[in-house]
């Protein structure tokens, strides 16, 4: 037990922090419940997807800065494919989503490994190909969402054996994000591929010479942040029921998510969960501030400071890791 928490003490912080920020919550605003769970957990959905995206690139020891694009493409097409369809067709359009988002991420990483140009380059110019394909799918807000996609981040998760007012304590949007995690990233993290993008992003050379494929795995790595991209873009159709063609603030609040989460901006270390807890954490100190009337610009100035805080924080970490 005790290797264990010496394992997981920044993971667990995380957590003990969290609890300290809901509990001032509370104090901010005592009407703070279920209700405001729910809502603090349909905020989050899209920023921890980005982020679990984020974080298997990272630990493979790349970044992508399409991802909020590759969302805006995602979500755009899921509405438009699910507008006035039947349950039947919404699942087909889920589907073909998250092929959609494998095929975007698949292309970055291909770019990256076969023309060897650094992938902070090729990325950034990505972002701007998938917001054009974004905007060309739809130019403004539109599209439907299935109903049954949409009730499936709203409202509390009813567990048998538990009174009507304790579920309501749970909300779908976490479950939602605890299984769509759960269902990827542990079969990948317990594969051989998940020890060959740790592997990657400790020290590609030596992975090379160990007879891990590194062109083949580097690309992996941005397929399945991809995938995740593909379902934070229907998160953000589940939530507002329409498809949103302009990309939202997910990049650099995945990027601090990531780098508070303890993961190495280097790569080659670091987990799911932690980057999943200072998702909630960045989102919970923004509730706290609107809650407290701090003015928007303000309060947008304090979370852009704590973002470029962290990510810098993260770059000397990684920086000090290298020399050694």
């Amino acid at each position: 037990m005790r290797r264990w928490i010496e394992a997981n003490a920044w993971t667990l912080g995380l957590a003990v922090l969290l609890a300290v920020l809901l509990l001032a919550t509370k104090v901010i605003q005592p009407g703070f419940g279920a209700t405001g769970l729910d809502s603090l957990a349909r905020a989050a959905l899209p920023f921890a997807l980005a982020t679990v995206g984020m974080a298997v690139v990272v630990i493979a020891g790349g970044i992508d800065l399409s991802v909020a694009a590759m969302m805006a493409v995602a979500s755009v097409t899921g509405a438009v494919l699910m507008a006035g369809a039947g349950d039947g067709q919404a699942l087909l359009a889920v589907i073909a989503v998250l092929a959609l988002g494998i095929a975007m991420g698949t292309v970055n990483g291909v770019l990256i490994v076969v023309t060897r140009v650094p992938d902070i380059v090729v990325t950034l110019a990505m972002l701007f190909v998938w917001q054009g394909v974004a905007l060309l799918i739809l130019n403004a807000p539109g599209g439907g969402a299935a109903p049954w996609l949409r009730a499936m981040s709203a409202g509390g998760v009813a567990l048998p054996g538990l009174p009507q007012g304790l579920t309501d304590w749970l909300p779908r949007g976490v479950v939602f994000l605890a299984v769509v995690t759960a269902l990827i990233w542990v079969p990948i993290r317990r594969s051989k591929l998940g020890l060959r993008l740790y592997a990657i992003g400790s020290d590609p050379l030596a992975a090379f010479r160990s007879g891990v494929p590194v062109g083949q795995t580097r690309i992996a790595a941005y397929a399945i942040c991809g995938l995740f991209a593909a379902l934070g873009g229907l998160s953000v159709t589940m939530s507002t029921g329409i498809g949103e063609p302009i990309p939202g603030p997910y990049l650099l609040a995945s990027v601090a998510a990531v780098v508070l989460g303890g993961v190495v901006l280097g790569g080659g270390r670091g987990g799911i969960l932690g980057p999943i807890l200072a998702v909630f954490i960045l989102r919970t100190v923004r509730m706290d501030l609107t809650m407290l009337s701090v003015d928007p610009n303000v309060a947008a100035i304090i979370e852009g400071t704590i973002m470029v805080a962290v990510v810098m924080f993260g770059a000397i970490l990684a920086t000090r890791g290298r020399k050694a």
